[in-house]
C-alpha cells in the first residue's frame, strides 16, 4: 500500500508548450510511489479519457473537440493508488497559429553596400557576398491594458528580437534549421510582460544562418542553399482586458537599415563594427525616418509550422582556465573542455577603430599557437571593432567547435568565458563508477552530445560540415535517449529524414538534405529512416513515431532494385563501415544484413499498428533476406564472408543466423577481437561490447572498455581527449580529423545497459519490463540511474568483502528481472529492492 503520483507532465514531449501543432496531441506523464490501480486524463472541461484500460499508462491521445487555434488548455491526470487514495497532477499547453496574415519582409540585399567588407576567408568570403545584418523594427501604440500577447515569429535565416529593448525568449540560433523547401518552424513567445501603455517597439535583427549563408562542404555551393537573403515573418496578437483582440504583424509600414552586426556567418563567424551601432533604435522614440522601407517578398505560409522542439539555448558558461600570451597583443584561452559555442569577452576602453579577432580550435600546435588544419574553409573568426567605451562582446548568429581561442589585439583581455549551445534537451542519465578514466570517457560522451544536438544532431560542430549524418545518429541514438530525453528533438528530426526521402523511397545520407552531398542513402545510413524511429518507439512508448508508410517505402525501395534480396545495386555512396582500422568487410555483406534489419524493424512497426497485412507481407520479406544472406555469405561452419568483426557483429546481432552457427560464429567474433582489439568503424562500433556480453563473453567487453593502446577509447582519453574523436586514434588526414564526433561514443549506451545493467525485455515497450543485469568486470563499483518515460529507474552495486551488492529502483507499473552474478535470477515488482550474494560465477 502506498501514495501513487504522476509527475513530469509534457505535451507532444515538451514540459507546457506554446504553440502545439496537431488536432490530436499525445499527453504523457511519469509515474511515483505505489502501483496505480486507476488513471483519467481531463482536458480544461472539455474531454474525458474515462478510466484507462491500462492503470499504469504513461500517455494518451487527446480524442475530445477540435481544439481552438492560439488557446491554453489546461489538463490533469488523476491516478488512484489500491488504498483509495487518489492525487491530481496539472498541466496546460498552448495551440499554434490556424493561419497568418503577415507578410515577408527583408532588407532590399541591392541596397546595401559593405560598409567594413569581411577579409577573414579572402575570396571564398568576399565572393558569397555576406551583407550586414539588417535590423527591422515596427512602432505601434497601446491605448488600453493588455492582459495576454504572443509573439508568433519565424524567419528565413536567423532571428533575435526584442520588444522595447528587451529580449523576447531565450532561443539560440532560431527558428533553426529544417529542410525549408517543406517546413520552416515558428516559434510562439509569452511577451505579455515586455508591453507597455502607450508607443512601443517590436525590433528584429536578421542574419543568414542556414538559409542563405555558408553550409556544409560543396566549394560548388558553399552557400545560398535555399535563399539569396534573410526574411522575417512575424505576428503579434494582444488581447485586450475588454476581451478585443488586435494583431501587428510584418508588412511594408516596417522599417530597416543595417546595423553594427557587419555580418554573421554560422562557419566563417560574425563581425560587430560598434562604430555603426545605432543606440535606442529598439526603444520606443528613436527617429527611424532615415531608415529604408522593408522589402514586401511575399505572402507565401503554406511551409510555417510550430517548432515541436526546445530551441538551441545557452545553457551554462565556462571561464577559461588559462590564458597563455603568444605575442605582444595576443593570448590563447584554454576553457578546459571541446564544446560547441561562443566566447563571451569583456573588452576595456579602446582607442575607436581597435579591431579585436577571436579565432577558435580544437587543438594547438606544438608551439602553442592554433591548429585550424581540420577547420577547412570554416575560418571560426569573430572580430569586434571597438568605438571607445569597455563593452562586453558576444555574438548571436553564430557559433564555433571549439577549447581554444585565440584573442588578437589585447594587451591584456578581460574576463574571458565560453557560452555554451545546443538543443535543450532535458537530462535524463548519470553513471558514476570506480574507475576514474571511465568516468571521463563517460563525460567525453556527453560532451559530444552536447557539441552535436544543435537543431540537428550533426557529426561535428567545427568544420565545413555539420550535417544531420543519419549513421552518426542511429548508432549514436541509445546513448543519447539514456543521456538526455531526447523525444521531441528527433521527433523533429525525422520530419526532416522523412522530408528527405524521394518519390522512390529512398531516405538520404543527411538530414536536412543539402546539395553537395551524395543523395542516394548508403546502407546503415539510409536505414536510419527505420532503426530511429524504432528506437525512438520502445524507448519512449509512443507509436506515433512508426511511419509506417515511409519504413516501408525505404524497404520497398531497396527491394524493387534488388529483386535476389541481396543489396547490390542503389546503394548510394556506400560507405561501408566508416573508419574502420581492420579489414574492411565486404559490402554486399554488411547491406544485405541492413537490408533485412529494415524490413524486420517495419514488419514490427506494421504490427504495433495493426497492419497485420504490411507485417506479414513484411516479415515473409525480411525471412526471405535471412535465407538470402545466409546462403550467400554464411558458410557450415559459422564463418562469414571476408571474416571481420562488423560482419560478426551484424549478423549475431540482427538475427541473421541459424541456430547452429550462433556460437561458432561468437567464438570466432571473440578470436579477432582477443587477437586485434577492435577494429570496426561507424557501423560496427555501437555493437561491439553488447554482442560480446549477449554471447558470454562480458569480460571481452570489459577488456575493449578498459583497452588503452589504440584503437581504444581510453587512448583517447589518455591523450587529453574532452570529447569523442572522429577517428578511434586521432590521426590520419587533418581535413578528416574531427575531434567532437561522437559515433565512437555509443559505448556509452553499454555502460548503462551492460555495466550498470539496465535493459528491458525483447517485447517491452518503455521500460514496462526491466531487464537488469549487471556486468561488474573488474571494477568494484558502479551506479547509474536514468529518468525513463515511465520514471526513474536506479541501479547501485558495488563489490564488498562480504559479497556482491545491489540495489534497484523499478517505476511504478513496471517489473524487473533481475539477474545476479552468482547466475540467480529473481523476479521483483515496482519498488526499491537489495539483494546480496556471496559468490560470482
Amino acid at each position: 500500500m502506498g501514495s501513487v503520483r504522476a509527475y513530469g507532465l509534457s505535451c507532444d514531449h515538451r514540459t507546457t508548450p506554446l504553440g502545439v501543432s496537431g488536432a490530436t496531441p499525445r499527453l504523457s506523464w511519469r509515474l511515483a510511489g505505489a502501483d496505480p490501480v486507476a488513471c483519467l486524463v481531463e482536458v480544461d472541461g472539455l474531454w474525458s479519457s474515462g478510466e484507462l484500460a491500462d492503470p499504469a499508462a504513461i500517455g494518451v491521445r487527446y480524442a475530445g473537440p477540435p481544439l481552438r487555434p492560439r488557446t491554453r488548455y489546461d489538463w490533469r491526470v488523476t491516478l488512484r493508488a489500491a488504498d483509495g487514495t487518489t492525487s491530481t497532477a496539472r498541466s496546460w499547453f498552448e495551440t499554434g497559429q490556424d493561419r497568418w496574415t503577415a507578410a515577408w519582409i527583408a532588407a532590399d540585399p541591392d541596397a546595401v553596400e559593405h560598409v567594413d567588407p569581411p577579409t577573414d576567408g579572402e575570396w571564398a568570403l568576399r565572393d558569397h557576398g555576406l551583407l550586414p545584418c539588417p535590423q527591422l523594427r515596427r512602432s505601434f501604440t497601446i491605448g488600453a491594458p493588455v492582459t495576454a500577447a504572443r509573439l508568433h515569429i519565424s524567419a528565413k535565416g536567423l532571428y533575435e528580437a526584442a520588444i522595447n529593448g528587451t529580449r523576447a525568449g531565450d532561443a539560440q540560433l532560431a527558428p533553426g534549421w529544417t529542410d525549408y523547401r517543406h517546413r520552416l518552424q515558428y516559434q510562439t513567445l509569452d511577451v505579455t510582460s515586455l508591453l507597455t501603455g502607450g508607443e512601443n517597439v517590436l525590433a528584429v535583427t536578421l542574419a543568414d544562418g542556414w538559409w542563405s549563408g555558408f553550409a556544409g562542404f560543396d566549394p560548388r555551393r558553399p552557400g545560398y542553399h535555399y535563399g539569396r537573403f534573410p526574411e522575417l515573418i512575424a505576428e503579434l496578437h494582444l488581447t485586450f482586458a475588454d476581451g478585443t483582440t488586435r494583431v501587428v504583424g510584418t508588412d511594408a509600414a516596417w522599417r530597416t537599415a543595417p546595423g553594427h552586426v557587419r555580418h554573421a556567418d554560422l562557419l566563417k563567424g560574425e563581425c560587430h563594427d560598434l562604430r555603426s551601432a545605432t543606440p535606442g533604435w529598439e526603444l520606443p522614440g528613436f527617429d527611424d525616418s532615415g531608415w529604408r522601407p522593408v522589402l514586401v517578398t511575399g505572402h507565401d505560409h503554406g511551409t510555417l509550422v510550430p517548432s515541436p522542439d526546445e530551441p538551441v539555448r545557452a545553457v551554462t558558461r565556462l571561464p577559461a582556465v588559462t590564458l597563455t600570451r603568444t605575442g605582444p597583443d595576443s593570448h590563447v584561452a584554454d576553457f578546459g573542455q571541446n564544446l560547441a559555442g561562443r566566447v563571451r569577452l569583456a573588452l576595456p576602453e579602446l582607442p575607436p577603430g581597435t579591431r579585436v579577432t577571436i579565432r577558435h580550435a580544437e587543438t594547438l600546435d606544438a608551439q602553442g599557437r592554433l591548429d585550424t588544419a581540420n577547420l577547412r574553409t570554416a575560418d571560426a573568426t569573430d572580430t569586434i571593432v571597438s568605438a571607445g567605451p569597455a563593452t562586453v562582446f558576444e555574438p548571436a548568429f553564430t557559433y564555433h567547435g571549439f577549447r581554444y581561442a585565440e584573442i588578437t589585439g589585447l594587451p591584456r583581455p578581460g574576463d574571458v568565458e565560453a557560452v555554451v549551445l545546443h538543443s535543450d534537451t532535458p537530462w535524463t542519465g548519470t553513471f558514476t563508477c570506480s574507475d576514474p578514466e571511465i568516468e571521463q570517457l563517460r563525460r567525453n560522451i556527453e560532451w559530444g552530445q552536447r557539441g552535436n544536438f544543435v537543431s540537428v544532431p550533426t557529426d561535428c560542430p567545427q568544420r565545413d560540415e555539420r550535417l544531420g549524418w543519419l549513421a552518426d545518429a542511429q548508432v549514436f541514438l541509445p546513448t543519447a535517449c539514456f543521456n538526455a530525453d531526447v523525444a521531441a528533438f528527433f521527433a523533429k528530426w525525422l520530419r526532416d529524414v522523412r522530408d528527405a526521402q524521394t518519390p522512390e523511397g529512398g531516405f538520404p545520407n543527411v538530414a536536412p538534405r543539402i546539395s553537395g552531398v551524395a543523395e542516394e542513402g548508403a546502407p546503415g545510413w539510409a536505414d536510419a529512416g527505420v532503426i530511429i524511429p524504432w528506437h525512438l518507439y520502445r524507448t519512449y512508448g509512443d507509436a506515433g513515431f512508426l511511419d509506417v508508410d515511409s519504413m516501408a517505402a525505404w524497404v520497398d525501395f531497396v527491394h524493387r532494385n534488388n529483386p535476389d534480396l541481396i543489396w547490390r545495386f542503389r546503394t548510394g555512396p556506400h560507405y561501408a563501415d566508416w573508419l574502420a582500422p581492420g579489414p574492411a568487410t565486404p559490402r554486399e555483406l554488411l547491406a544485405t544484413a541492413f537490408f533485412h534489419h529494415s524490413a524486420d524493424l517495419t514488419a514490427r512497426a506494421a504490427l504495433v499498428h495493426g497492419r497485420i497485412r504490411d507485417a506479414e507481407r513484411l516479415r515473409a520479406l525480411a525471412d526471405d533476406i535471412r535465407d538470402a544472406f545466409i546462403k550467400t555469405f554464411v558458410s557450415a561452419t559459422g564463418r562469414l564472408t571476408g571474416d571481420t568483426q562488423t560482419g560478426y557483429l551484424l549478423a549475431l546481432a540482427f538475427g541473421l543466423l541459424p541456430g547452429d552457427r550462433i556460437a561458432p560464429a561468437a567464438r570466432r567474433l571473440a578470436e579477432l577481437v582477443e587477437e586485434h582489439g577492435p577494429q570496426t568503424g561507424f557501423l560496427g562500433v555501437s555493437l561491439l561490447c553488447p554482442v560480446l556480453s549477449a554471447h558470454g563473453r562480458a569480460d571481452l567487453a570489459h577488456t575493449l572498455l578498459r583497452r588503452t593502446a589504440p584503437p581504444s577509447w581510453l587512448y583517447q582519453v589518455r591523450n587529453g581527449a574532452t570529447t569523442i574523436w572522429e577517428r578511434w586514434d586521432g590521426r590520419g588526414a587533418p581535413s578528416m580529423n574531427s575531434f567532437n564526433h561522437y559515433a565512437f561514443g555509443s559505448i556509452g549506451a553499454w555502460l548503462y545497459g551492460g555495466v550498470a545493467g539496465i535493459g528491458q525485455a525483447p517485447g517491452s515497450v518503455a521500460y514496462r519490463e526491466l531487464v537488469i543485469r549487471p556486468l561488474p568486470g573488474d571494477l568494484t563499483w558502479a551506479r547509474a540511474e536514468y529518468e525513463s518515460a515511465r520514471g526513474r529507474i536506479a541501479v547501485s552495486w558495488e563489490r564488498r568483502d562480504d559479497g556482491f551488492h545491489l540495489d534497484v529502483t523499478v517505476p511504478p507499473g513496471a517489473t524487473a528481472t533481475v539477474h545476479l552474478p552468482d547466475g540467480q535470477t529473481r523476479q521483483v515488482p515496482s519498488g526499491d529492492h537489495h539483494f546480496s550474494t556471496t559468490e560470482e560465477s
